[in-house]
């Protein structure tokens, strides 16, 4: 236990959205616990904790990964309330996740009360599943020229290989 004068760690709220099936869970459990789940179960919502270095100081880092169905959709903007940054997932396979990326933009937008032209909310669109380059449905040039437009980043991630997995959470942060 801490001593009692210790400050408390600085914590950071992420919030993991994107639709059903795109790899959120994968890529949360991939950071938190250098681990890979092949198996897709839908997920309501969890919460993982993490204590990490940032700029040479520590902190932690709370994950908040959501569900991607729609019957959640009205529990979303309490989560979207409290997050201070998003990471912004969809599948590299799947176009439809792809295209529903911006009604998830669109709703952090609302509900943060933003203006996407001038506020900085700390936001990053992931393309999940680089390791299916061979099922790929949207090009890189797309996805990129997204990104550019709503002038957020856009990486490509691989929660079965951890290609750029640790990278997205230290970028966002």
């Amino acid at each position: 236990m801490p001593p009692q004068n210790s400050p408390p760690k600085p914590l950071h709220k992420v919030i993991m959205v994107g639709s059903g099936g795109v790899g959120k869970s994968a890529l949360t459990l991939q950071f938190m616990y250098d681990e890979f789940v092949e198996d897709y179960e839908p997920t309501k919502a969890d919460s993982y904790r993490k204590n990490i270095i940032l700029g040479g100081q520590e902190c932690q880092i709370d994950i908040l990964d959501t569900a991607g169905q729609e019957d959640y959709a009205a529990i979303r903007d309490n989560y979207f309330r409290s997050g201070e940054g998003f990471l912004c997932v969809f599948s590299i396979t799947e176009r439809e996740s792809f295209e529903s990326t911006q009604d998830f933009r669109d709703q952090i937008l609302r509900v943060k009360g933003a203006d996407s032209a001038t506020d900085n909310i700390p936001f990053i669109l992931i393309g999940n599943k680089s390791d299916l380059q061979n099922r790929r449905q949207i090009p890189l040039e797309e996805c990129e020229r997204i990104a550019s437009e709503w002038r957020v980043p856009y990486i490509e991630t691989s929660a079965k290989t951890k290609d750029n997995v640790d990278k997205v959470f230290y970028d966002l942060l």
